[in-house]
């Protein structure tokens, strides 16, 4: 059922939830009752017999205090919170509203009066539209009868029991159908609550276990605090959750190693298949230090390759691997180029990574080859991901490898840390929105 204008997604027990319903509903039936009781005041003008055309004074009076009464409490119920009192404004509506059309039928000779029709439609769109319980319908709807009653009885004139008996059959039978109507609708209203509820129960359970997988991928992540010989920087912002980036910084004394990569897709399937990697990566270089990227990568496919298969996922991974040994990098693997800002000659050399993608081919060490670069004091490696250079603005021009070029030349005084900093703001600002992961990493040779 809809809730116009209730704000209950936040609600956790039924009763409050059930009293923000009702309290919407209260808004729009007295905005229909300040809009429909001075209109009908047309229908007055046609329906009323020629010879009680002098009443037409008397019912305008009738409905524009009544009319006045339900702006009053449409401003009450506008400006007060849900409670459990909330149902209350259903029965002044009601009684209020009625006792205008039980007065006009005793003005126009009580019980044979034809507007007795007019508390149907009042019992019909109190009820119909408050989400009460049916014991309220029912309640409600018999004391407009009562009204109707009691008035007629002492201070309506003389009357036909036929006419009598049939006025009451289709009230009575109004009170019954709603009634009815409302005791369905209530228990309809009580298991859209428990299925929210769950719902929430089962979000909750999500995202806690997101929030845990999270913290461990964050937990993985290297410190940026520099390796011997260099300085480095390193960010990874996750589009979900859990992202599908990858770098680690490893240092193992004469040679260090620096690996970047971007898992297909983001999300939970990807971060599994990124902590694989590094794990892959760091049982490969702690068992042999001296290994070449080429080699290195070759492994770690042979190791992603299968655990892809067996997860039944279709995924694949760019990658690029870079050992730092003195004066010289080597780097092997597919992904995005490499940025070198050259210190003495201050401009920037790309590199362009040549391979394969990991977890496509069983082997792909036919095409894995090493390439050496040399590297002077000075002389700053910019390292990322996808996530950066494909970045959209709102309208749809990418971020782009040469932006990202020309920001790392205007930084590239600057320690790494502020390199790295200035760079992600820039593209925070140009994006719209983040969709995708990004990783960037600043390495500088001292």
């Amino acid at each position: 059922m809809s809730t116009p204008a209730a704000d209950v997604n936040s609600i956790t027990e039924f009763r409050p939830y059930l009293n923000a319903i009702i309290h919407s509903w209260l808004k729009i039936m007295t905005a229909l009752g300040y809009t429909l009781v001075p209109l009908f005041f047309v229908l007055d003008i046609f329906v009323i017999p020629k010879e009680h055309s002098d009443l037409l004074p008397r019912f305008a009076i009738y409905r524009a205090i009544v009319t006045a009464f339900i702006i009053a409490q449409s401003i009450v119920i506008h400006r007060t919170k849900p409670s459990n009192y909330s149902f209350i404004h259903g029965y002044v509506f009601t009684v209020s509203v009625s006792m205008v059309i039980v007065m006009m039928t005793r003005d126009l000779g009580g019980f044979n009066a034809p507007y007795y029709a007019g508390l149907n439609l009042v019992i019909i769109a109190a009820n119909m539209l408050m989400p009460w319980h049916a014991k309220h319908s029912a309640i409600n709807g018999l004391l407009t009868v009562g009204m109707y009653v009691l008035v007629n009885s002492f201070f309506g004139g003389p009357f036909t029991w036929n006419i009598l008996i049939n006025n009451l059959y289709f009230l009575f039978g109004t009170v019954i159908i709603v009634a009815a109507i409302n005791f369905v609708k209530h228990n309809l209203i009580k298991k859209e609550f428990q299925g929210r509820q769950e719902l929430r129960l089962a979000r909750d359970a999500l995202w806690g276990e997101m929030e845990i997988a999270k913290r461990i991928q964050t937990a993985l992540l290297p410190p940026d605090h520099g390796i011997s010989g260099y300085e480095i920087a390193a960010v990874m912002v996750p589009a979900d959750e859990v992202g599908g980036d990858y770098y680690d910084i490893l240092d193992f004394g004469d040679k260090k190693w620096i690996t970047i990569g971007d898992v297909s897709g983001h999300g939970v399937e990807s971060g599994l298949i990124m902590m694989m990697t590094q794990t892959s990566v760091k049982s490969m270089v702690s068992n042999d230090p001296m290994a070449s990227p080429a080699a290195v990568l070759s492994h770690v496919n042979t190791v992603l390759k299968e655990n892809i298969s067996r997860l039944g996922a279709d995924r694949y991974m760019t990658i690029s691997a870079l050992s730092l040994n003195g004066k010289t990098m080597v780097v092997a693997g597919k992904h995005q180029d490499i940025f070198i800002y050259r210190k003495k000659s201050r401009h920037i050399e790309t590199v362009h990574t040549h391979g394969a993608w990991i977890g496509i081919l069983d082997d792909i060490t036919d095409f894995l080859t090493d390439q050496e670069v040399a590297l002077d004091v000075g002389d700053i490696i910019l390292l990322f991901t996808d996530g950066i250079t494909e970045a959209e603005n709102k309208e749809g021009d990418m971020f782009g490898e040469e932006r990202l070029n020309d920001k790392l030349n205007e930084y590239a005084n600057l320690p790494v840390k502020e390199i790295m900093n200035n760079i992600l703001r820039d593209v925070t600002v140009f994006q719209e929105r983040q969709a995708d992961d990004i990783t960037l990493l600043i390495i500088k040779k001292i």
